[in-house]
């Protein structure tokens, strides 16, 4: 009896240890396959992020080439200089004809049979959450309650002062949301989940609303209306992406063109000037600071305070002075420093309405009584002056009680606001930015955290810099800051802290490379400033997909988004390969592949990893490089019918192509006309000291002109291009990969993907 009871324990124990060990197998195979699976994710990640910066880095490189070619060419005449500051420089402070014009809302009638929202002024609760209703359900706002509503936004902005404060105070909370990029759903699902803005639920929007995304009008304008209805409570910043520069490549002028083809270049032009009046940052309870880019260590946020924002119409190009306006900007800065009264602190609000001496310690005391402080200050002015922008201010102050307590508000014909801008009194013309108030600006917008100490320039965007953790402290210790929030940057799941949780990075896009590529994230802050990150996904269908289904899905674009880039780079690659191949033989090694492709597309990749999903080789471990290259000129010819080497200089170069094509179409109707191409290319033959007639431009635009309708679209601009690198390959031989053109009629439509 006693040998059987032992039996069965000597058996339990050996099943509980099998039991234990299979455990034990499990665990380490879930481990093993977890790991790849985030290993994998991370390469993805690596690649996506790799491609866009580079996108980044030839946007700027273009506008350098540009800047380049404005700044050292003479205008003859007066069209010349107008057609400069129209193409590339814009006029930094538009004409009041201009404006007027683009505020002439009222001439422009909204027909019977229009079915979408309708907007009246001033707004109330009910429009606003109308609009968001509007845009879910796919509708379209008028371009009349467009120019309409950027014209009050406008208004508003103006009176905002460079740093907002707002408090938790008088709101349950403070919503802090990162980069939307024109992904409506994404605005939608915060507002479903964390409640609609309220004066019991603020809102802060760190910049970058427009680009990349199919809705960045329908976002601006549920912003925009929500600003308006809660001037206390919702707040919005400027991103780098709020720039007329920067849209002309990332798709936001090319959706409001497509959107409204009757009123889009009044409505560009009135964005123009609204990016401009944005806020720079948010203060919360003068502790949380809220940027959209990051700090540097010369950031000076007395300086950012005190700046006319206005006056930075884009962070891609800063136009130096002249030694006559530098000399002038000496001697109002002199003036400024013999005038009475302390600086004010960084962090009272600094604009253009008022001066801060006199008011500087009511403008403290009105901050401590309200939720933000709006009321801008600015430099000595004369006792007229200084009375005539106090009644202007109280005015404003009072229009805004008479609208919430629900009045209707008496509109009185707008007294023109003076010293909007800095004007030198002996040239008569705008002052342009400082190169340190143009560096402050860049570096809060473009930059990035950094794991390592101290600053350096951040060369993979192409602006701005990167910032360690000592610099991050500093910043904070100076200012008596607790941590940071910027945006900027698209993080996997949504956010990331760094520096030690000084600082928070927050990106409100979910699906933002591809459906199932990150998760968005908003964060919470309320009295005890401590951060409540909120996760999500907008898109449900990435809901049914598991973790293994998400990651193939997201992988398998990112690779064919790399391998359009390597077969873009196919000639460079193949020269880089004969240099491994000193023998000629068509072999090179796999490790001589991966520092060849690293030399030509410098993207910082693992290629050692990546090699399997890249490259099949027959051999052990050599490379028939050209056949791997043709294999790349295959897989894009499929959906082209372009002859191989058009095609690669198609896809290399058809983002720079489109982006010069708007950037010449400098009145933003779709096409480019005579004049625009005549002043264009006597800025080309200038910088290459061609002296070409106004006949042979002429010609030229003529031959470019297939349709003979009298100007050029994109289609025609795109094709003279390749029929230009198509001669310039005709009657040479290359052995480079190539394949027959199998359909070289002359107008299709090329490098479309």
């Amino acid at each position: 009896m006693g040998s059987g009871t032992s039996t069965q324990h000597h058996f339990a124990f050996q099943n509980a240890e099998k039991a234990f060990k299979a455990a034990a197998l499990i665990q380490r195979w879930y481990r093993r396959y977890m790991a790849r699976l985030e290993m994998r994710r991370r390469c993805t990640w690596s690649i996506f992020q790799s491609i866009e910066y580079a996108g980044q880095q030839d946007q700027v490189k273009l506008h350098d080439f540009f800047s380049y070619l404005v700044d050292h060419f003479t205008p003859s005449s007066h069209n010349e200089r107008e057609f400069l500051n129209r193409m590339f420089t814009e006029e930094r402070f538009p004409k009041d004809s201009e404006m007027e014009k683009c505020n002439d809302y009222d001439s422009i009638e909204v027909p019977a049979n229009y079915t979408g929202p309708h907007l009246s002024f001033p707004l109330l609760p009910d429009h606003a959450t109308a609009l968001v209703e509007a845009f879910r359900l796919k509708q379209q706002l008028h371009a009349r309650y467009v120019l309409n509503l950027l014209h009050e936004t406008r208004k508003h902005l103006r009176q905002l002062p460079n740093i907002n404060r707002v408090s938790t105070c008088y709101s349950e909370e403070i919503t802090v949301c990162g980069d939307l990029h024109g992904q409506l759903d994404d605005l939608i699902f915060i507002f479903y989940k964390n409640g609609l803005p309220s004066p019991e639920r603020a809102y802060v929007f760190n910049g970058d609303f427009v680009d990349r995304g199919k809705d960045s009008v329908e976002i601006l304008m549920v912003l925009f209306a929500f600003m308006l209805v809660y001037p206390k409570e919702f707040h919005l910043n400027r991103g780098n992406h709020e720039d007329h520069m920067v849209n002309l490549r990332y798709g936001f002028t090319k959706e409001v063109m497509y959107k409204y083809k009757i009123h889009g270049k009044k409505i560009l032009k009135t964005l123009q000037d609204v990016f401009c009046w944005l806020p720079l940052a948010t203060l919360v309870d003068e502790k949380v600071l809220i940027l959209h880019g990051g700090v540097s260590d010369v950031t000076d946020l007395e300086l950012l305070a005190k700046l006319d924002r206005h006056k930075i119409v884009s962070t891609m190009r800063c136009k130096m002075r002249k030694e006559s306006e530098k000399q002038t900007e000496d001697k109002r800065k002199a003036n400024h420093l013999s005038s009475p009264g302390r600086p004010a602190p960084w962090f009272l609000p600094q604009s253009q309405s008022l001066p801060s001496s006199p008011l500087h310690l009511s403008s403290h005391k009105a901050h401590r009584a309200g939720r933000s402080s709006s009321i801008p200050c600015s430099t000595s002015l004369d006792r007229k002056e200084l009375c005539r922008r106090v009644r202007r201010s109280v005015d404003l102050e009072l229009e805004r009680c008479w609208q919430q307590a629900g009045f209707p508000v008496i509109q009185e014909k707008e007294e023109p606001l003076l010293f909007t801008a800095e004007v030198d009194s002996d040239a008569g013309e705008f002052l342009e930015p400082t190169q340190e108030e143009w560096k402050q600006v860049v570096d809060i917008l473009w930059s990035d955290p950094m794991a390592q100490e101290g600053c350096k320039p951040n060369t993979v965007r192409g602006g701005g810099c990167y910032f360690g953790p000592n610099v991050t402290e500093k910043l904070l210790q100076k200012y008596n800051l607790q941590f940071l929030i910027r945006s900027h940057e698209c993080k996997p799941e949504g956010y990331e802290f760094c520096h030690n949780r000084k600082v928070l990075t927050i990106f409100s896009a979910s699906n933002y490379y591809e459906v199932g590529s990150n998760r968005g994230a908003y964060v919470k802050l309320g009295p005890a400033l401590t951060p409540h990150i909120v996760q999500y996904q907008a898109n449900k269908a990435t809901h049914a997909l598991t973790m293994r289904q998400r990651i193939s899905r997201v992988e398998e674009s990112a690779l064919r988004a790399l391998r359009e880039m390597l077969f873009a780079h196919s000639s460079d690659l193949l020269g880089e390969f004969k240099k491994h191949d000193e023998d000629k033989t068509g072999l090179i090694t796999l490790s001589d592949w991966a520092t060849a492709v690293e030399s030509v597309l410098h993207l910082g990749l693992p290629w050692r990893m990546l090699r399997p999903q890249l490259v099949c080789s027959s051999t052990e471990s050599m490379l028939e490089y050209k056949s791997w290259l043709e294999d790349l000129a295959k897989e894009q010819l499929s959906r082209e019918n372009i002859q191989s080497s058009l095609l690669e200089t198609l896809y290399r170069n058809r983002s720079n192509l489109e982006t010069i094509f708007r950037i010449i179409d400098s009145d933003h109707s779709g096409f480019i006309s005579l004049d625009e191409f005549r002043q264009t290319w006597k800025l080309f033959s200038s910088h290459m000291n061609i002296d070409i007639t106004d006949d042979c431009i002429c010609d030229l635009a003529r031959s470019i002109d297939f349709n003979k309708d009298g100007h050029i679209d994109i289609n025609e601009f795109l094709e003279a291009f390749r029929l230009v690198e198509q001669s310039c390959l005709e009657g040479s031989t290359s052995d480079r990969p190539q394949t027959t053109n199998i359909d070289d009629s002359g107008c299709n439509r090329p490098g479309a993907h």
